[in-house]
């Protein structure tokens, strides 16, 4: 089932202090740059997987399980998260 980069932001919420839906995140295969919410992510089990709505290549991968949330992000060659003003 294919949703938008949305639906990790629960998840994400855990582990970062912002909304990271609205991260920008640079895309390792083909350079495109856009906000995490754009990300074409595909779950739920074992995990979700977000891949990049350009290429498709897969940007991050997030797990949950019931002690520990393990997020990788080898896909992506940056991540910019903005700053509460």
């Amino acid at each position: 089932m294919e949703l938008d980069g949305n639906a990790l932001a629960g998840d994400l919420s855990e582990v970062f202090a912002t909304d990271a839906t609205v991260a920008v995140f640079t895309c390792a295969g083909c350079g495109h740059a856009g906000a995490v919410a754009t990300l074409r992510v595909w779950g739920p089990a074992p995990g979700a997987v977000g891949r990049c709505p350009n290429c498709t290549d897969v940007i991050l991968r997030l797990i949950r399980t019931r002690s520990r949330v393990v997020l990788t992000l080898t896909g992506a060659t940056r991540l910019e998260l903005p700053l509460d003003a």
